[in-house]
This record gives C-alpha cells, sequence and structure tokens, in this order.
C-alpha cells in the first residue's frame, strides 16, 4: 500500500471507531508517548563484546545470527535503523557485556561507568533513556548455573560485586541522560533434576540481594527489578528466583519491583492474570516482552492472544 491508501484506510477506520465513541487521534498521540526499552541484545545475539564464544546458562538464544553485528558501531547502526521505524522517543536496555571496552579484556567485577560513556551519549542525542541488566551468565564461575545463590563463597561474592557495579552504572546512566533507569537483575541459578533441599539456595539468594540491595540511589536515577523464570535449559526442575520466590521479596523490599518476562512461564500460563494480583501490593511491574513458542525460544513477536491479553491488562 502506498501512502495515500494507507491514510484512507486510517480514516475510515477512524469514523468507525469514533461512532463508538473511540478517539483513535487521541489514542495515538498516548501511544506515541509510550517509550518502548528495546533489548540491545536482540542486535546480535547475545553476544556482547567481551569476546566469549559460547552463550551459557539456560540461555535460548544461539548466538549464531547470520549478519550479527560484530561490534559497538555495527550494533549502534543496527539500532539506529530499527528506532528509526517506530515513531516516538523510546529506551535502550543494556547489558554489561555491551560496554565500550575499547579492545580491553575486563572480568564483570571490573565494569564501570565510563565504559558505558558511548552508550550515554548516544541516548542523549536521541533524547532516548536507557534500562541495564548485569550479565550473571556465560561465564567460567557460572559454569554450575549457581551465581548469586551459590554456596561457594567466592563464586557468590564476584557475582555480588558484579549486581552492585550494575546498579552504579545504571545510576549514573540516569544521572546523565536525566531519565530513570531500571536496573533489572535475572540469574541462571537452578537444578536440571530434583534437589534434596530447595530452601538453602534461596535463603542465600536472599542474603545476596539484601547485600546488593544496601545501597541507595536517588529514585530519579535508579529502580531495580527481579525477574522470575519458571525454567530454563538445563535448569528444568528448580529455579531459585522463582515466582514464589521473588513477588514476597519484591513486596516487602519497597522500591523493588518485579519483572514479567512472557517467556519465563508455563506455555499455558498467561502473566496476563498476575498484574492486579501484584498490583494491589506495590506500585510497578517490569515486563519483558517475547513469544515464546513451547519453551522460552523468544521469536520475534507478534500481535497473539498472548500480547493481546497483556495489552489490556496494561
Amino acid at each position: 500500500m502506498n501512502e495515500k491508501q494507507i491514510i484512507a484506510s486510517y480514516e475510515s477506520a477512524r469514523d468507525v471507531y469514533g461512532e463508538t465513541g473511540v478517539d483513535t487521534d487521541k489514542a495515538l498521540d498516548v501511544l506515541v508517548s509510550i517509550p518502548i526499552s528495546l533489548h540491545i541484545w536482540q542486535s546480535d545475539d547475545v553476544g556482547g563484546f567481551e569476546g566469549a564464544n559460547e552463550i551459557t546458562g539456560g540461555i535460548a538464544v544461539t548466538g549464531s545470527n547470520p549478519g550479527k553485528a560484530r561490534n559497538i558501531e555495527e550494533v549502534t547502526r543496527d539500532l539506529d535503523f530499527s528506532f528509526d521505524k517506530v515513531a516516538g522517543k523510546h529506551r535502550l536496555d543494556l547489558h554489561a557485556i555491551y560496554g565500550d571496552f575499547k579492545g580491553k579484556k575486563l572480568d564483570r567485577d571490573q565494569v564501570e561507568p565510563e565504559h558505558f560513556a558511548y552508550w550515554a551519549d548516544w541516548a542523549n542525542s536521541k533524547d532516548f533513556g536507557l534500562d541495564f541488566n548485569g550479565t550473571f551468565f556465560s561465564h567460567p564461575l557460572a559454569a554450575d548455573n549457581f551465581t548469586l545463590s551459590s554456596k561457594d563463597e567466592k563464586i557468590r561474592n564476584f557475582w555480588i560485586d558484579h549486581a552492585k557495579r550494575s546498579r552504579k552504572i545504571g545510576a549514573w546512566l540516569g544521572k546523565m541522560t536525566g531519565k530513570r533507569v531500571v536496573n533489572n537483575i535475572w540469574i541462571p541459578d537452578g537444578y536440571k533434576d530434583i534437589p534434596i533441599d530447595r530452601k538453602a539456595h534461596r535463603e542465600i539468594l536472599k542474603n545476596s540481594l539484601d547485600d546488593i540491595l544496601s545501597v541507595k540511589y536517588s529514585g530519579s536515577e535508579l529502580a531495580d527489578s527481579l525477574e522470575i523464570k519458571l525454567f530454563g535449559v538445563g535448569v528444568e526442575s528448580y529455579t531459585v528466583g522463582s515466582n514464589e520466590f521473588y513477588t514476597p521479596y519484591c513486596m516487602t523490599h519497597p522500591g523493588t519491583m518485579i519483572c514479567f518476562d512472557s517467556g519465563h512461564f508455563h506455555p499455558t500460563e498467561d502473566i496476563s492474570d498476575k498484574f492486579s494480583s501484584v498490583l494491589c501490593f506495590m506500585d510497578e511491574i517490569m515486563l519483558h516482552i517475547s513469544r515464546p513458542v513451547r519453551w522460552d525460544s523468544d521469536h520475534v513477536t507478534i500481535l497473539d492472544d498472548t500480547l493481546r491479553n497483556i495489552m489490556e491488562q496494561v
């Protein structure tokens, strides 16, 4: 369809909706004012700029998207192209492995705000906001599928430090852009088969989170979210950061919100059913919108029943 046909079709639809009292022009104005936070890892299949060759930790992607971006310049080009197709001012959701490391090999307990100055400048040039995520997978110290809930104190402290640095970076980005950053924590921790003790790792995770969140930042610069997951590849039977763990944790820790990912639950479970319940006890929730096909496959999002139900609740 050419532009003339598109406009004519819209005007026809606008008149029909108008007969029922729906102002579509106003609805579009509201829609264009709502920013969407695009995951940076969609540009290169969660490759990042660390030089890692393998993606681990129950991640659903293959890391082998043909023609994927290979460096920060190519990722930026892809992002510019994508955002140009979507009206409005939006946001970019960063991961810790996407810093501008300038070829230096840095471990994740060495990342600093300066490594993300590139993205602060990029966001400011577009009047965009940013969000942030620590990267708790694809690392030798995550090889046994335990990070913040690890019983190994050395491993656990490494990831606690990384989480604290991620929050520090998020707050700095919020200050630099003048737009609040949501720092999200997702960890791959869990067992492939049924464990004897389900409580111990969760007690450790609670203590780790208490330590991480003990550092306070301005609410205008940083908010925190904890991402729920039912299972992952290699952790099918037991996930430490489950719905039943994170929901009461967030309810008892004001300022911390739940992150619902539409691919992180049972295929027949609709996350939209959960919103009205948790919003009785907290002011905000974070949504990761994906399209799971029988599992957390992260297919390209389409207007299916799940997305429609989510948007109706929103």
